[in-house]
């Protein structure tokens, strides 16, 4: 299977480029392109004489640009078959230990862990704590074991649904002990080895590494540029279910994780429509689906447009992430497969952790909770970002939990590196590749207090300015490159 990608798009993802020399625009163009993951790993790039024509340039000038790219470790030329889209070796898939601190690395005392998008409980979390305790008498007569979930959480999950647009029925809902669980179960159960899956990039790794452990063959699905409005890049979606045919797409509709994008109605209508007609399902992760920081009407459901998806959530980002329980919403024919292929792995969640669940689902506004802190905290990031790196680019999302920022030159694993040892921990790019690339990201997540978050930002800073490369890319003003 090679992927492949028309000349004319091409153009249009590379745009206005350096013409002076052109060759070398337009190689820096590309690198750029492919180091983001607009251009996937592997894919075949267009012939020479092809771009040439699409850009307005001469084929020699396409030459050189593929021959300098391939000289940079960002191409590969193979004899007979074309020209395709890698990258250096040592920038696949580094730094992916960052997201793996909690319990797999001593840090130093003090340290700002800004790896993981979660925070504190939300208030009333301990009460509803204690109703559910009061409940619990009630269940201990029986043996406790629940593998679909608890009738009365499916019953309330179901509701939500409903209100907001989707009719659903509590025999749809398999309760799961978190959102990563569902993941891997509905992957388990409706996959075979080698089935191919589309994931998006940037995405969340934890759930490609699940679909990867599945046995599941990954093809990413690249967003447009993160910092626009646009979100997800449908025309290269659509190309990228023709040529690949894939079995299901992962996706996150809302407050897509790492980027924070929130697709419109008109994206989720065409982008189904793409997957029936390449006859893939879809597996949709509505995980921060409730972290919206503004009144603005929500979208409804993406399973709304596609009658066929598997739709995963969580109670953790309600209430807490030590509250282990998640759902997947299915069509009826998929449930009794599921719940089979579950039993395999475990016999139900925890019947507690589901009655405090439905304490914080019964709630008219279950996030509101955590609403207001949320804002103040994004907030704050946002300021202390603008103050001490105002080089920075990010965009600011309207909910989820983090911050997609953009580098101005150098390399985010190498950042990574250096303001670990001033104590704080983040999370560079390629971490959210499904292959790597993307090294002139970070994710910094707000769900902090706002005072960690603005010290966070100030020793970042101070490593930034200290660091070599940057210093001689203000003098020079060269144009580093994503890798």
């Amino acid at each position: 299977m090679h992927r492949s990608i028309a000349p004319a798009r091409l153009a249009a993802l590379v745009g206005p480029f350096d013409r002076e020399p052109a060759y070398r625009g337009l190689c820096q163009a590309l690198q750029a392109l492919i180091g983001d993951g607009r251009i996937p790993l592997g894919t075949r790039l267009p012939s020479e004489r092809s771009v040439g024509q699409a850009l307005g340039v001469s084929r020699n000038t396409v030459t050189r640009a593929y021959a300098e790219l391939a000289a940079s470790g960002f191409a590969s030329a193979r004899q007979g078959s074309g020209t395709f889209a890698t990258a250096p070796p040592e920038r696949r898939r580094a730094h992916d230990r960052a997201l793996r601190s909690l319990g797999t690395r001593q840090s130093p005392q003090g340290a700002i862990d800004l790896t993981c998008a979660a925070g504190a409980a939300a208030d009333g979390i301990a009460a509803a704590y204690a109703r559910a305790l009061a409940a619990l008498p009630a269940y201990l007569g029986s043996d406790g074991y629940l593998p679909s979930g608890l009738p009365a959480l499916q019953a309330r999950i179901a509701e939500a649904y409903a209100r907001r647009g989707l009719p659903t029925r509590a025999q749809q809902i398999v309760v799961t002990s978190g959102a990563l669980s569902a993941i891997a179960i509905a992957a388990r159960a409706l996959t075979r080895p080698g089935d191919r899956i589309t994931v998006e990039s940037p995405g969340y790794p934890n759930a490609i590494d699940a679909l990867r452990l599945g046995g599941a063959a990954l093809v990413a699905s690249p967003l447009a540029d993160p910092l626009g409005e646009d979100g997800w890049d449908l025309a290269g979606i659509e190309a990228t279910l023709r040529q690949t045919a894939p079995r299901f797409a992962y996706l996150i509709p809302d407050f897509q994780n790492p980027t924070g994008q929130l697709m419109d109605e008109a994206t989720r209508a065409r982008y189904a429509a793409a997957l029936r007609a390449a006859g893939t399902v879809a597996i949709v992760d509505e995980t921060l689906q409730a972290t919206r920081l503004s009144p603005v009407p929500m979208p409804a459901p993406f399973a709304l447009h596609a009658a066929d998806a598997v739709t995963v959530g969580s109670a953790s980002k309600l209430g807490w992430g030590g509250l282990r329980v998640g759902w997947i919403r299915a069509p009826r024919e998929q449930v009794e497969r599921i719940v089979a292929t579950r039993a395999q792995m475990d016999l139900g969640s925890s019947l507690f952790d589901q009655l405090v669940a439905c304490e914080l689902l019964d709630a008219d506004d279950p996030y509101a909770a955590r609403r207001e802190r949320n804002r103040r905290q994004r907030d704050a990031l946002a300021a202390a970002l603008r103050e001490h790196l105002p080089g920075w680019r990010f965009r600011l999302p309207d909910g989820g939990l983090t911050l997609w920022v953009q580098l101005p030159h150098g390399q985010a694993t190498v950042l990574a590196a250096e303001v670990e040892r001033a104590g704080v921990h983040i999370a560079p790019g390629p971490v959210f590749g499904v292959d790597g690339g993307l090294d002139q990201w970070l994710r910094l997540p707000y769900a902090r207090p706002e005072e960690q978050l603005v010290e966070a930002v100030q020793l970042i800073a101070a490593a930034w300015k200290a660091m070599p490369d940057a210093a001689a890319a203000r003098r020079t003003r060269a144009k580093l490159l994503i890798a």
